[in-house]
């Protein structure tokens, strides 16, 4: 009899800490926010039970999306968790994968080097005296908007050495500093010793445009400064005709890159630069483009997939790939690993090379991601994005057309 309750009591204890196993595994694993497209059932496996915690009908959606809350359980007994679950109406877009030019022009100027000005005193730094840091924005100086370095130059130069307000931005923020330019020794002009930034160009890939009104999609992450690593706040933009004439190969330690050249023509101006990539609007688009569903970020899974891109002269192509994770967290630009496996790919780049960046993945018939960054020590290798991500993003441009 007391062999039978030791066995009993075993058998108990070992249900008892695979059952508290599962509630952490569970805890850990299922997001605190969720999303699902219209008319599709919330599924977080066959362990865990979702019990609406309003009534909600699929019927009910609005035009953009909806939310209610739900209660995750362990085999429908044991709770974990309460969840917020948003229905969203499925999102159908055109896939890209062309290479095209990026021109950026930033709202403000941007300090990428604080310097020295020569003066009869001896060297003096303007900038560090008045507390200047690279990577600050200068909006306007004595309420002036500055937009280009010539423009700043020249005030400094007509400032006769007298104080200055410059109004700044740093970590979003806005302050105003006074900032005293010096008369230069060597041409008896008053300098700042800064060094300016208000432009950059480069070439990416488009993942997605919207039939239905032209917004697009590219690169997949910002446009940063190149001495900085500051996301370049951006005034305005173009979107250019680019045309791809080969590529350096990339190798373990050494990233190869896409060689292009920019052509006259503009294909849509520009109106975001964030973190999950650049968006504007096709100055034209074929409204019979053929489209393909977005994925939700729950849709998408390891395996095999393809990317679209362009690598040559001869225009887009799909290439095999694996994706090997995807991860739950909160970062916007790094959701999943891939790897390249398609032979020709490969023989051509080595893998993912510069201006791959924002090609679109397809997975099971839907758009599920982009391109972001290569590995360097493994150019076979790389981050995406999820595709909703970035068309969540486009709302910010929704909302421009809508203002217009």
């Amino acid at each position: 009899m007391k062999q039978c309750i030791r066995v009993i009591s075993m058998i108990c204890f070992f249900a008892a800490g695979v059952i508290m196993m599962l509630v952490i595994v569970g805890y850990v694993r299922i997001p605190d926010e969720m999303t699902i497209s219209e008319y599709d059932e919330m599924n977080v496996g066959k362990t865990y039970v979702c019990q609406a915690l309003v009534n909600y009908s699929p019927d009910d959606v609005s035009p953009v999306e909806t939310e209610y809350s739900t209660s995750v359980k362990l085999f429908n007994v044991f709770p974990i968790k309460s969840a917020k679950v948003k229905v969203s109406r499925r999102k159908y877009v055109v896939p890209g994968g062309d290479a095209f030019g990026i021109r950026l022009y930033t709202k403000g100027v941007m300090i990428i080097r604080i310097d020295a000005v020569t003066t009869a005193a001896g060297n003096v730094s303007p900038g560090k005296a008045a507390g200047l840091k690279e990577g600050d924005m200068i909006i306007s100086v004595d309420g002036v908007e500055v937009y280009r370095n010539r423009e700043l130059s020249a005030m400094f130069a007509s400032s006769g050495g007298k104080k200055l307000k410059l109004r700044i931005e740093r970590d979003s923020k806005s302050r105003e500093i006074e900032f005293t330019p010096v008369l230069c020794s060597e041409d008896a002009t008053y300098k700042g010793g800064l060094w300016i930034r208000d432009s950059t160009a480069g070439i990416g890939t488009i993942t997605w445009h919207d039939r239905t009104n032209g917004i697009f999609a590219g690169l997949g992450h910002a446009v940063c400064d190149a001495d900085t690593g500051e996301i370049m706040p951006l005034s305005g933009g173009d979107a250019v005709e680019a045309k791809i004439k080969g590529c350096y190969k990339g190798t373990s330690g050494s990233a190869g890159e896409l060689c292009g050249v920019f052509s006259s023509g503009t294909i849509g101006s520009l109106y975001i630069n964030g973190e999950t990539g650049v968006y504007g609007i096709m100055d034209s688009f074929d409204e019979n483009d053929k489209v393909v569903p977005v994925a939700l970020r729950q849709e998408v899974k390891t395996g095999a997939a393809q990317i679209i891109c362009t690598i040559d002269d001869t225009g887009s192509a799909y290439y095999d790939i694996e994706i090997e994770k995807i991860f739950d967290g909160k970062d916007n630009q790094r959701n999943l690993v891939l790897r390249v496996t398609d032979p020709k790919l490969l023989e051509k780049t080595g893998g993912i090379v510069q201006g791959m960046s924002g090609s679109p993945i397809i997975q099971n018939g839907m758009l599920v991601g982009a391109v972001t960054h290569v590995f360097v020590d493994d150019p076979t290798e790389g981050y995406g994005i999820f595709a909703q991500n970035m068309t969540e993003t486009a709302e910010g441009v929704e909302d421009y057309l809508k203002a217009s």
